[in-house]
């Protein structure tokens, strides 16, 4: 066992530790998971609630779509108001497009109502995006999107959908300036806030917590190579010039594996 364990920490993977910051999605997703504390300080901070309280926290949420794509979001939360959380990490400017943002907003709300249920019942939800770089290129340290009527002065609708876009290059002094200078560091004794620090130094310093990060970037590994096994069999399926067993050599899966592919093709 512990063989095992000593040879999942390799040195390329600690080197990437050692340089992870909040603001990669591998790291953040372990340092956030189990750790509602975190979330909360992250919304209060950019939602402006100092009272909000998380009851309820997942990072990699899926939400499936019944007819459509689904989605995975980084982290989903809901605080004691019943409140719903979708946060994004997006290091590319392409990851947090407008549309992007209206489709998460919008499969938040299908699974929100059971079958009769009145539509005064929808929960608020929020979409955050926390960028990398100025997406909205406002020069602001947020930008907060909120459905308007025009003809009344720019009235609030008041439907309870909001997105939130965080400049994540904001070097203010602000709350959300401090909370940005922390999810871009790199050394946990450099961060402002004890509990994002404390958390990250439990990853970054401590053999267990690399250890969880090693394994977290094993598997992350392993399902990249399967996807591309994955992706080689359909491939060759598709052409349907090959045997089932010639595939199955050509791609890395079993024979089985490769059968059961075929059968989803059909």
């Amino acid at each position: 066992m512990v063989g095992r364990s000593s040879s999942v920490m390799k040195p390329e993977y600690l080197e990437l530790i050692e340089n992870f910051r909040l603001m990669d999605d591998t790291f953040m997703s372990k340092c956030l998971e189990n750790a509602p504390e975190c979330i909360e300080l992250m919304l209060r901070i950019i939602i402006g609630k100092k009272d909000l309280k998380v009851v309820k926290s997942q990072t990699e949420y899926p939400i499936k779509s019944l007819q459509g794509r689904g989605v995975r979001f980084d982290v989903f939360a809901r605080d004691s108001k019943g409140r719903e959380y979708d946060i994004e990490i997006q290091r590319a400017d392409r990851g947090a497009e407008p549309k992007r943002a209206r489709y998460n907003s919008a499969l938040m709300d299908a699974n929100a109502l059971k079958s009769g249920e009145d539509f005064g019942k929808l929960r608020d939800t929020y979409v955050i995006f926390i960028t990398e770089t100025d997406v909205m290129d406002g020069g602001k340290e947020i930008y907060e999107i909120d459905r308007t009527i025009r003809q009344m002065r720019e009235k609030k609708f008041g439907d309870g959908s909001h997105i939130v876009y965080v400049n994540g290059a904001t070097r203010s002094k602000t709350e959300i300036g401090k909370l940005m200078h922390d999810l871009r560091c790199r050394h946990a004794a450099e961060m402002h806030f004890d509990i994002l620090k404390k958390r990250v130094s439990q990853f970054k310093n401590s053999e267990e917590g690399r250890r969880v990060m090693c394994k977290a970037m094993e598997k992350i590994k392993a399902e990249g190579k399967r996807e591309t096994m994955l992706a080689t069999a359909k491939r060759l399926l598709a052409n349907g010039k090959l045997m089932l067993k010639e595939i199955a050599e050509c791609s890395g899966l079993s024979l089985a594996q490769v059968k059961k592919l075929q059968a989803t093709m059909a």
